[in-house]
């Protein structure tokens, strides 16, 4: 049976793989935990959560991660910036 596009767990999917890959800056980067979070104006326990990918956490909270380590928040700006399937609904 065929995923339905959007599911709980294609979603949890993507948080999850999302909340790695800010991990991994932060590593890369050579950054405690303590650091990012002082720095994004966030607990420690809400870190760890965007690290996990929980996805009760608010996408403003993702963002302020992500300008802590360095103004990677400007990559949000590539969100649906390429809307193909829109822009062809759009010229009909």
């Amino acid at each position: 049976m065929a995923k339905k596009c959007g599911s709980f767990t294609e979603n949890a999917e993507i948080l999850e793989q999302m909340g790695e890959q800010i991990k991994y800056a932060r590593l890369r980067r050579k950054l405690s935990m303590e650091l990012v979070a002082e720095r994004a104006g966030i607990s420690r326990a809400t870190l760890w959560a965007i690290e996990r990918g929980t996805p009760s956490v608010s996408i403003g909270m993702y963002a302020a991660v992500l300008h802590a380590l360095n103004n990677m928040d400007e990559d949000l700006l590539l969100v649906a910036k390429d809307d193909a399937l829109g822009r062809k609904l759009q010229d009909l």
